[in-house]
């Protein structure tokens, strides 16, 4: 029997970072695991620095996802002059204030396209294997009941319209625990709806393919790197 924590994304505004080319940063279709793993450790308080608890919850992580609502792309065009005073100091979603490092990041004007996804909703059934180490599932679910810092989805401005966490479920397998989640049927498109899960789940999905995906991130050099295989396909619940 597999144990797994059911999550809901529904925000006005998402985004699954892609792979950025130049000044372009586009959204996947489904979430990443190095996206899911900036969440999840962002409700249990890892920082940037903790790379080596960030790349072993990576490598833990085991999920299927449905897309209950494909909501619409939208493109967002930003342009800054990063020489300005006032934007020399930001502040982080701790509450502290963070300056600017880099040559590049301190002069000149930034144009920059950033990909959304507006009115989406996405279910996921997520998992952590070997489930005897620490974090475990009920310390991941405490931590999304009460996140030690504000949660995003993809991007700080992509707040969550409501609590993330669901419940905890069982099933026989990632696939057959998401098809037990209930779709958000007041919102949700029709049926089928498109749907990704592990690859070495061939049993329940029939007519579904493997897919290539470059979503793994070397938390350690902060660079995004590798890549593993995931199943697409559609399910009807």
């Amino acid at each position: 029997m597999l144990h797994a924590v059911a999550l809901r994304l529904d925000a006005p505004l998402m985004s699954f970072g892609g792979v950025v080319v130049d000044n372009h940063g586009i959204t996947a279709a489904f979430p990443g695991r190095s996206m899911l793993t900036g969440l999840l450790a962002n409700a249990l308080g890892y920082r940037h620095r903790d790379g080596a608890r960030l790349q072993a919850l990576q490598a833990r992580l085991r999920y299927a996802v449905r897309c209950d609502r494909p909501g619409k792309e939208l493109q967002d065009y930003q342009t800054v002059g990063l020489s300005q005073d006032f934007l020399k100091e930001g502040w982080t979603s701790s509450g502290l204030p963070e300056g600017r490092e880099g040559g590049s990041a301190k002069t000149g004007t930034h144009i920059r396209y950033r990909d959304y996804l507006a009115d989406a909703i996405y279910t996921l059934a997520v998992t952590l294997d070997p489930l005897d180490e620490l974090p475990g599932l009920e310390e991941m679910a405490g931590a999304l009941r009460a996140p030690a810092r504000p949660l995003f989805i993809g991007r700080k401005t992509c707040l969550p319209a409501g609590p993330l966490l669901i419940d905890l479920r069982n099933g026989s397998s990632l696939l057959t625990i998401l098809q037990s989640i209930p779709v958000p049927s007041a919102r949700a498109a029709e049926p089928p709806w498109r749907a990704w899960w592990p690859a070495d789940e061939t049993a329940d999905s029939p007519g579904s393919r493997l897919i290539a995906v470059t979503d793994d991130r070397d938390w350690l050099n902060q660079i995004h790197t590798g890549r593993r295989w995931m199943r697409e396909g559609t399910i009807h619940g």
